[in-house]
């Protein structure tokens, strides 16, 4: 049994820190900005509670943080009473916020001059991954603190992979982005254009997916996209928030992304519609909309 602690407990980290507590058996400390939301997790997994980051991190082997971007980020590990102030040398900083992969690179440095390693593992599945135990994790970071945490975060993964040194993590996740956005994209059309052309969309669905269109998207949401039902997770503010790391990302390393671009004005229409919250298949909303 290890200590741990895990700051930020939103739909992600909630139940994230649930499973490392239930099924790791570890002893877990959460921080949560909402102190109310961390009371009741604590109350629910018999975990402890900690008044701020760095009291969290204070003699902790592993530390996690699920947080909304990078300037949360900061603020949760470098900002006074951030968890950094209270890691102890050889502790291992896990976070899973989607961020750039910038700050992770800054806040490897940062975590090194204390003596304590870090990895970027962002996460991919959604709030039924987090909720069910079954996140995709990518890693950047250093081989060996990354083999003493895998067990850890196993906890609430059926994958986690080292994929290079600190940021390639977050970079692997751009491309996992990139691919949704694209994706989504074409299965919106793809169900608007049959809906206008009078086909059964739940026969032709049935069809074309048992062939080379098949795809995650296709078997969990055509159907609600059709029924204009955009509540099952990743909301449209958080994939736009994604897309423009990515799209900044790539104004560096020269790679060219229309598509994503386009994608992500196409969810700037989205917003406007009053779909802020919705989730990211709502791109069929915006075709369909009178």
């Amino acid at each position: 049994m290890s200590k741990v602690a895990f700051i930020g407990l939103g739909v992600m980290g909630y139940p994230m820190a649930g499973h490392i507590r239930r099924k790791g058996g570890h002893e877990v400390t959460v921080y949560n900005r909402t102190l109310g939301k961390a009371q009741a997790w604590a109350a629910e997994f018999g975990g402890h509670v900690a008044p701020t980051p760095e009291e969290a991190a204070k003699g902790a082997d592993f530390v996690f943080a699920c947080v909304g971007n990078d300037d949360d980020l900061r603020f949760v590990t470098t900002s006074a009473g951030g968890a950094f102030s209270g890691l102890r040398p050889g502790a291992i900083f896990i976070d899973n916020t989607t961020a750039s992969a910038n700050v992770a690179r800054e806040l490897y440095a940062a975590a090194a001059e204390r003596g304590a390693h870090f990895l970027d593992a962002p996460v991919s599945g959604g709030q039924a991954g987090a909720e069910n135990g079954v996140l995709t994790v990518m890693v950047g970071g250093d081989p060996e603190p990354f083999a003493a945490a895998a067990p850890v975060i196993s906890n609430y993964a059926r994958s986690v992979k080292l994929l290079g040194p600190s940021g390639a993590g977050q970079l692997t996740k751009m491309v996992n982005q990139l691919c949704i956005a694209g994706l989504v994209q074409g299965l919106a059309e793809g169900i608007h254009f049959a809906q206008k052309a009078g086909l059964d969309v739940a026969a032709v669905m049935d069809t074309i997916s048992k062939g080379a269109a098949q795809s995650w998207q296709m078997e969990n949401r055509w159907k609600t996209m059709s029924e204009g039902k955009f509540d099952f997770g990743f909301a449209v503010d958080w994939m736009r928030k994604d897309l423009a790391i990515c799209l900044d990302e790539a104004r560096r390393n020269g790679a060219h992304l229309p598509a994503a671009a386009l994608v992500d004005q196409f969810y700037s229409d989205v917003q406007e519609m009053g779909g802020k919250r919705w989730d990211t298949s709502s791109l069929i909303a915006r075709l369909n909309r009178k």
